[in-house]
C-alpha cells in the first residue's frame, strides 16, 4: 500500500485551490435520481467517495460521466433498480442516500447497512424513520434494509438530534411527495442548504433550509437539463488553515466561503492565528489569507451540529493543540469514537489523554516525526497536519482514507512548499537521501 511521507518544519507558503464540498456533492448527486432526464454538476470534488457514488448510480441505471475541472453529469432517466449492490452500500454511508429517491420514483428499494469510517455508532434510525413518517414500509432485518411505497405522502417529522445525513434524505425525497412536509429540529449545515438550492434549481418547493424548521412542498416532477455548482469544502479549506498554523506559515486559501468557516475561524483567531478574506463577499467563494509566525495559544473546543464547531474539523484542531502553548479541552458531542487517533499523535510526542468523548491536550513545543496509521478520513487529515509541523520524517499509511475526502491533497500542499511525496519505500529512501 501507498504512503506519504512528510519532512516536516517547513512554513507553508503561498496559494492552496479548495474543491468541491464532499458532504454536499454526495447527497447532491444521490438527488439527480429524482430527476427523468440529465443533470450537470460543477465543483465536484474529485475524490474516492464521489466515484463510488458514480459507480452505484450506475449500477441502478443512470448515466453517470465525470468530466475535467469537477464536472459530472448524471442521467437518470434510465434508473430502474431497486436493489444497490451490497459491497458499494458497504463502502460509505453516503450510500444510503438513494433509499429515498429509489421510493420517490420506483416505489422499492433494498439496501444494505451502510459502511463508512469507524467514528461510533451512526444509526440510520432517523433516516428510515422519515421515510416511515413519509409513508413508506421499512423493514430492517439481517443487516439489510426493504422497504416499499405506493406512494410517498407528506408528514411532520421531528428529528430527535439534528442530524445533516436525516434531514437532506428526508428532503430528497419529500420533494417528490404528495402534500407537505415540514422538517422540525432539522439539521442547518450549509451542506443541507447547498442540497436545497440544487433542488430548487430543479424546480422543488422548500422553505427554510439553514434554520430548524424546513418546509418541503411536494411537486409532481423535477426539472431537467440543470446546471448547478456545488459548494466549496469547508473541511478541506479548514484542514489547509491548520496546516498553515501549525508550520507558522501565509497561506491564501483560493475558492473559500468563508462564513462556512466562521466557527472554525473563530477559534482560530482566538488561537492568534491572523485570518482575512481578501476583497471578496464572506458568504461567497473567495480567497482567505491564514498566517502567523508564533506558536499559537491553546483554546477549548466543543464540537456539535451547526453552527457550533464542526465534528469533522475537530481532529485536524487537535493536532494544532498538540503544539499549542497552554492546556485544552476538546469534546465531540456528535460522535463517541472520534478520538481513536489520539494514540497517533502521542506517537509524535503529542501530550494527550482522552476521558470519554473529552480530550484533554497539553500543548509540546514540538512533535517529532514518526510512523503513524490513519483510522479514518479526518484522522489521516490530522496526522498530515501534525506531521508538517513536527520535527523530521513522519511516515503515514492506511491514506486510502484520507483519498475518501482530499483531493489531490499531496500536490496541493507542494504548491505551497510542504516536502511531502506519495509512493512506496522508494519515496522514503529519497526524501532521507535529501536530509
Amino acid at each position: 500500500m501507498e504512503k506519504i511521507y512528510v519532512r516536516g518544519g517547513t512554513p507553508l507558503e503561498g496559494s492552496i485551490r479548495v474543491g468541491g464540498s464532499k458532504n454536499a456533492s454526495l447527497p447532491i448527486m444521490a438527488a439527480c435520481l429524482l430527476v427523468k432526464g440529465k443533470t450537470v454538476l460543477r465543483n465536484v470534488p474529485d475524490i474516492r467517495d464521489i466515484h463510488t457514488m458514480g459507480e452505484m448510480l450506475a449500477e441502478l441505471g443512470a448515466e453517470v460521466r465525470f468530466g475535467a475541472d469537477g464536472v459530472v453529469e448524471i442521467d437518470a432517466s434510465g434508473f430502474y433498480r431497486t436493489s444497490a449492490p451490497e459491497e458499494m452500500v458497504r463502502k460509505m454511508r453516503a450510500s444510503f442516500y438513494v433509499l429515498g429517491p429509489m421510493l420517490a420514483r420506483l416505489g422499492a428499494a433494498r439496501l444494505a447497512m451502510p459502511g463508512g469510517c469507524d467514528i461510533g455508532a451512526r444509526p440510520v434510525d432517523f433516516h428510515v424513520k422519515g421515510m416511515q413518517a413519509l409513508g413508506a414500509y421499512v423493514r430492517t432485518e439481517g443487516g439489510i434494509v426493504e422497504a416499499y411505497s405506493d406512494g410517498l405522502r407528506g408528514a411532520n417529522i421531528y428529528l430527535d438530534f439534528p442530524s445533516a445525513g436525516a434531514t437532506s434524505h428526508i428532503i430528497t425525497a419529500a420533494s417528490l411527495a404528495e402534500g407537505t412536509t415540514v422538517i422540525e429540529n432539522a439539521a442547518a449545515e450549509p451542506e443541507v442548504i447547498d442540497l436545497a438550492n440544487f433542488l430548487r434549481r430543479l424546480g422543488a418547493r422548500i422553505e427554510g433550509a439553514g434554520t430548524s424548521t424546513v418546509t418541503v412542498h411536494g411537486v409532481d416532477a423535477l426539472d431537467v437539463d440543470q446546471e448547478y455548482t456545488v459548494i466549496p469544502d469547508r473541511m478541506e479549506a479548514g484542514t489547509y488553515a491548520c496546516a498553515a498554523a501549525i508550520t507558522r506559515g501565509d497561506v491564501i486559501l483560493e475558492n473559500v466561503v468563508a462564513a462556512h468557516m466562521h466557527p472554525v475561524l473563530v477559534k482560530l483567531q482566538d488561537m492568534g492565528v491572523s485570518i482575512s478574506t481578501l476583497g471578496n463577499n464572506p458568504d461567497e467563494p473567495g480567497l482567505l489569507r491564514v498566517t502567523t509566525k508564533e506558536r499559537c495559544r491553546a483554546v477549548d473546543i466543543l464540537a456539535m451540529p451547526h453552527p457550533g464547531f464542526p465534528t469533522d474539523m475537530q481532529q485536524p484542531m487537535v493536532a494544532l493543540l498538540a503544539t499549542a502553548n497552554g492546556a485544552a479541552m476538546v469534546t465531540d458531542r456528535v460522535f463517541e469514537n472520534r478520538f481513536r487517533y489520539v494514540g497517533e499523535l502521542q506517537r509524535m510526542g503529542a501530550d494527550i489523554r482522552v476521558e470519554g468523548r473529552t480530550a484533554f491536550v497539553h500543548g509540546v513545543e514540538q512533535l517529532t516525526g514518526a510512523a503513524v496509521t490513519a483510522t479514518d478520513l479526518r484522522a489521516g487529515a490530522a496526522l498530515i497536519v501534525a506531521a508538517l509541523g513536527a520535527q523530521g520524517v513522519s511516515v503515514v499509511s492506511g491514506v486510502e482514507h484520507v483519498d475518501r475526502g482530499y483531493s489531490a491533497l499531496v500536490e496541493k500542499l507542494q504548491t505551497a512548499g510542504a516536502d511531502i511525496s506519495r509512493g512506496d519505500v522508494d519515496s522514503l529512501s529519497r526524501m532521507l537521501s535529501l536530509a
